[in-house]
């Protein structure tokens, strides 16, 4: 089962070192942004930085009017659904991380045919942290977010999921392991906050 879900046939190794090999000086400090953009601990900047910008965004409407009723709504959702999908994230990986405990590259392949940068990491590889991170980033946002700011939002997640193969750090199935399962969790904590704040609409 892992040779095909996990390493593809070999076209897992192969996609790590075709990212892997490209070197840089200005790319590679691309993908170390890009890594750091994508931690989890920048959750304490991300959501100050979201509240605020709601604050901001609702103010300069008419508090009297119906849209300001409708974009409050839509700002508290996805306050609510960044903050409890950040919550259950970090509880999923607590637990998958450990208990599947896949090799990272440096560990997994021969000495010398990986370029890595920073630390090297050697255990819980699956799923990747920083890539779920960026699609929770990117997922909790989307409704508000224009055809630009879709385009931006996509090409963050692409980012930090990259920098992590580059970095050596993690295998492309990590990531995509990571984007999957913060979407699925994201999705989950949608319809939670819906169903919480549909349930509050019909008390009031």
């Amino acid at each position: 089962m892992k040779e095909i879900f996990y390493d593809w046939g070999g076209v897992n190794t192969w996609l790590l070192h075709l990212i892997n090999d490209i070197r840089f000086a200005w790319w590679d400090s691309l993908m170390q942004l890009g890594t750091y953009l994508g931690g989890h601990g920048l959750f304490v900047v991300y959501l100050p930085a979201l509240c605020l910008l709601a604050l901001w965004r609702l103010n300069r409407l008419p508090q009297d009017s119906a849209e300001f009723v409708v974009q409050t709504r839509r700002w508290l959702a996805v306050i609510g659904v960044f903050s409890l999908a950040y919550w259950l994230d970090g509880l999923l990986l607590g637990y998958l991380k450990p208990v599947l405990d896949f090799p990272r590259p440096p560990l997994a392949l021969l000495p010398g045919t990986l370029n890595v940068i920073g630390t090297p990491e050697l255990h819980h590889s699956l799923p990747s942290g920083h890539a779920s991170f960026a699609m929770l980033v990117g997922a909790s946002l989307w409704p508000l977010l224009s055809r630009r700011g879709r385009w931006l939002a996509a090409a963050f997640v692409l980012w930090v999921g990259v920098s992590r193969v580059s970095l050596g750090a993690h295998f492309p199935a990590d990531v995509l392991a990571g984007y999957l399962s913060s979407l699925a969790i994201v999705l989950l904590s949608y319809c939670a906050v819906q169903w919480l704040m549909r349930r509050a609409a019909r008390r009031s």
